[in-house]
């Protein structure tokens, strides 16, 4: 993929959301190998994941977070929303940034799949970025009330601080009222079509960050391997470091 010209590698920070669907293809085949070899061909020192499968098992698909940090010589941070006896289901976070703090928030709504964010501090450029990695219901009026909680958790952070959300939003409406609102804290970043892969059609994969006008670039990564690892195509976002140098707390 094209770097945005007019910035030194080391001044951007590559970013990009994954829903992986427990790394089973479009083929039916659950392949955890494949999974990572999308990961890297991304090129990005942060990625956000979802619906990451991380169970213990006899095969090699299992325990699939620590595959995928292996695979890709990054570190893993675990952002569960369903806990079983033999391991956890849900986000996922891997970075090669500095990891500063990981928090999780309860997004969950009474009957329905419990939902959460992984919010984790990271040190870019000498300032802390907050991060937030998010996969919302798939009934409207859930979607609306997580939304809600979810800006509560970004009103916790001041204005002027730097912060990115992306993960799976689940909104199949482009006008519908949890973009809206998210715009409306965040701004409007661009977007394209992300799922299925087999025919994109929605744009459920988002990235966001805060300020605005430091993403450079947004797209989906189309590979032949993407087309076939999940039934989700992942996103890849490029932010200027140095356009986050006048927010956030310097570390």
């Amino acid at each position: 993929m094209a770097e945005p010209a007019g910035h030194k590698p080391r001044d951007l920070l590559r970013i990009a959301s994954y829903n992986v669907h427990r790394c089973i293809g479009t083929d039916l085949r659950r392949d955890v190998d494949r999974v990572a070899r999308v990961i890297r061909e991304l090129d990005c020192d942060t990625v956000g994941l979802q619906e990451v499968d991380n169970r213990a098992g006899a095969g090699s698909d299992s325990m699939q977070l620590e595959f995928l940090a292996r695979a890709t010589a990054m570190t893993p941070i675990a952002g569960p929303t369903i806990i079983h006896h033999e391991g956890h289901y849900g986000n996922a976070l891997l970075t090669i940034r500095e990891i500063v703090a990981v928090r999780q928030h309860d997004l969950s709504i009474d009957g329905h799949e419990p939902r959460g964010v992984l919010d984790v501090d990271l040190r870019v450029a000498g300032r802390i970025v907050r991060v937030l990695v998010t996969h919302l219901g798939l009934r409207p009026a859930e979607r609306r009330l997580q939304v809600r909680k979810l800006l509560d958790l970004l009103a916790e952070t001041p204005y002027d601080e730097p912060a990115i959300v992306l993960g799976d939003i689940n909104e199949w409406l482009p006008l519908g009222r949890p973009l809206r609102w998210l715009h409306g804290l965040l701004g409007k970043p661009p977007w394209e079509r992300s799922y299925p892969t087999w025919m994109p059609l929605f744009a459920l994969d988002r990235v966001w960050v805060r300020p605005c006008q430091a993403m450079l670039s947004f797209e989906v990564h189309r590979s032949p391997t993407a087309r076939k690892a999940s039934d989700h195509f992942p996103v890849r976002a490029v932010i200027a470091a140095d356009e986050l140098h006048g927010v956030g707390r310097e570390s």
